[in-house]
């Protein structure tokens, strides 16, 4: 039976019987093979998401995989049967900004799948074709379901531009972390150093890529070129910040709680840092994904720690919430 979880209001949620919509003209119907769950699912299930980033009632997920199952008038009928991954962000298209291809900045307003629009939590979901990112036919649709927060660490990797031979480090080993190791890694850098707050991400951080790990209290360098910011946390970019050399590049991903005190304009100034940041993903970032995971440079799987039916959805967000250092990435299946 088809079914999708509805969150009614914070903290009420039910599973109810799903009707397929069928594909408008533009539009592309999925059938959902799975379904991630993350920290700002939990945000919209406790009812902590910012006011504007949330319409209730709501069926979530927005990281996800499928397979086209119907196309609407004006798609390419070619598109049926193959597997997908789609973009989050519901862009107007018309805007400066949308012109200019930096479709997470889209003046029209805040539109996302499964925050303000309908989501994959659910056997299907309907959305615009022009969101849809082919997978290669022999793509494990598993792994694929955690490309969304790959690419917004895409976005971070393209925006920090650090060349073969550099130095190169990661602050964070969550989800994002594990991502951000696995692109640099990628262009051949010099050296690549994980930092976190716990020793037991040091196996799977050196699995992907990295040649040195440390927590946060023992002794880091201040000469590396690039850094990339995953922890979401204040005292993070300013461990990011102090691992720089003069010059430096640093790109922040991660959301601090509001009013966190964090860099210090006169450090950033004296040493002549450039700070850049990310917050969702645009479409070159979606791109350079999937080709690296279609190249097999990306390995989400070892991410994943449980995988649930779409009826344990509450349980689910308990595990996301649990502070369990063993809970990993959490995927529904519908």
């Amino acid at each position: 039976m088809s079914t999708a979880v509805v969150v009614e209001a914070p903290g009420e949620h039910r599973v109810v019987p799903h009707e397929p919509r069928e594909p408008g003209p533009g539009e592309a119907l999925v059938a959902v093979h799975a379904v991630g769950i993350c920290g700002s699912d939990r945000e919209l299930y406790q009812g902590n998401r910012p006011e504007g980033y949330v319409r209730y009632p709501l069926t979530p997920g927005h990281e996800w995989s499928g397979t086209v199952r119907k196309v609407g008038a004006g798609v390419p009928d070619s598109l049926v049967g193959r597997k997908v991954v789609g973009e989050g962000f519901r862009n107007c298209q018309v805007c400066d900004r949308c012109h200019a291809g930096e479709t997470t900045l889209c003046t029209a307003g805040y539109e996302e799948t499964g925050f303000t629009q309908p989501g994959a939590m659910a056997t299907t979901l309907t959305l615009p074709a022009r969101l849809l990112h082919v997978l290669p036919d022999a793509a494990d649709l598993t792994a694929a379901a955690l490309l969304e927060p790959a690419a917004c660490v895409a976005a971070a990797a393209l925006k920090a531009d650090a060349r073969p031979g550099e130095r190169v480090a990661v602050v964070g080993t969550g989800t994002l972390g594990m991502f951000a190791v696995q692109f640099l890694r990628a262009i051949s850098p010099a050296e690549l150093l994980v930092v976190g707050t716990r020793d037991d991400r040091e196996a799977l951080s050196r699995r992907f890529g990295a040649t040195d790990f440390r927590t946060k209290d023992q002794p880091l360098p201040d000469d590396f070129d690039v850094v990339v910011e995953t922890a979401g946390s204040a005292s993070a970019a300013r461990t990011a910040a102090s691992l720089l050399r003069r010059g430096g590049r640093l790109v922040l991903t991660g959301i601090p709680a509001p009013g966190a005190e964090g860099l210090d304009p006169t450090d950033l100034v004296v040493r002549q840092l450039a700070v850049q940041t990310v917050f969702g993903a645009p479409p070159d970032a979606w791109a350079h994904t999937v080709r690296v995971f279609g190249a097999g440079l990306l390995e989400p799987l070892p991410l994943v720690t449980h995988r649930l039916p779409l009826t344990q959805f509450s349980r689910a967000v308990e595990l996301v919430g649990s502070g369990d250092p063993k809970v990993g990435k959490v995927l529904l299946r519908p």
